[in-house]
């Protein structure tokens, strides 16, 4: 019985035999190398967003937070902080606020 469920898969599917010997016939022909293309790839753009957000970091709005951010990490830094002092929700009000003023003027630019 097992032979005849066998051939019958093998009469739709290919059957490879792991210990044959014979090789796998290789095309006569060859294939001709596509040539380079002569179009040149396009540069991607600058990316805008550093520069915006760093413009935002210093702008009036967000200066006092970065400043306290700053301020926060210095005093960590030199071991004057408090037991476990990261100075994490200094960072995320200072992110907070530079990510407010940095995304109208990213979306403004991608018009």
């Amino acid at each position: 019985m097992s032979s005849s469920i066998s051939s019958f898969f093998s009469s739709f599917l290919p059957v490879v035999h792991a210990d044959s010997e014979e090789q796998p016939e290789q095309p006569t022909e060859t294939k001709q190398e596509e040539a380079p293309a002569a179009e040149e790839e396009e540069e991607e753009p600058e990316d805008i967003h550093p520069t915006i957000r760093e413009e935002c970091k210093e702008s009036a709005k967000c200066a006092a937070l970065t400043k306290h951010f700053e301020h926060c990490q210095e005093k960590v830094q030199a071991g004057q902080g408090f037991k476990g002092e990261d100075c994490v929700e200094e960072l995320f009000h200072m992110m907070h606020c530079v990510d407010e003023c940095a995304a109208p003027k990213l979306f403004a630019k991608l018009r």
